[in-house]
């Protein structure tokens, strides 16, 4: 089986050209059933783990999820990148213990997003947010730094489809140390587009 520094390597390989695709195992079944299924690396997902449970994604404890992930990281031979919503902390400090105790689980990766949870405030304003991906790059760094870090941003999904906001917010979380950027929500081709180009999208599209 390989070692999780395996796993972290084979993961970040896959990082460096062209695309794959990373299904959400929600169990043990589900991840050996993907792995067999030919994929090569797996993330967890926090809602199909929430709704396992009969809970509203987002209301999982922290140490539940952490359990989870583990679970899923000693059950397949693939990469792992852990789905861990907002750090399980309104604030850097916390953040950064959340994210340490996730790497112990053995993930090849793992994503902190900038969604509060709150409707009325549905971001962290974006100091807030940079601060936190810092905390989440400094722990992975002194944890031993192969962990990939995801720095999500949550525009689309909480009511804020503004892709100038959203190419903006990720490249200040790739600049406080992502190493990986998502934006869940965007469809259309010159939103994808201007995401993969760091753009804000011309008139014409």
């Amino acid at each position: 089986m390989p070692t999780i520094a395996d796993k972290r390597r084979a993961f970040r390989k896959l990082h460096e050209a062209g695309c794959f695709v990373i299904p959400n195992p929600w169990d043990i079944g589900s991840a050996r059933y993907l792995q067999r299924l030919g994929f090569k690396a797996l993330a967890t997902t926090s809602a199909g783990f929430a709704f396992t449970r009969a809970l509203p994604d987002g209301d999982v404890p922290r140490d539940m999820m952490l359990a989870h992930i583990r679970e899923i990281v000693e059950a397949t031979d693939l990469p792992v990148n852990a789905d861990f919503g907002e750090g399980f902390a309104p604030n850097p400090a916390g953040v950064a213990e959340s994210v340490r105790l996730c790497a112990e689980t053995g993930v090849a990766g793992l994503s902190v997003e900038d969604a509060t949870g709150d409707g009325d405030h549905p971001l962290f304003d974006l100091d807030s947010a940079v601060q936190r991906m810092r905390s989440a790059r400094s722990a992975i760094d002194k944890a031993g730094g192969d962990a990939l870090l995801v720095g999500r941003c949550e525009c689309f999904l909480v009511g804020r489809p503004d892709i100038a906001e959203t190419v903006a917010r990720l490249k200040a979380y790739s600049n406080a140390g992502a190493d990986c950027l998502y934006a869940p929500g965007i469809r259309t081709r010159e939103e994808i587009a201007a995401v993969v180009e760091g753009r804000r999208p011309s008139r014409s599209m």
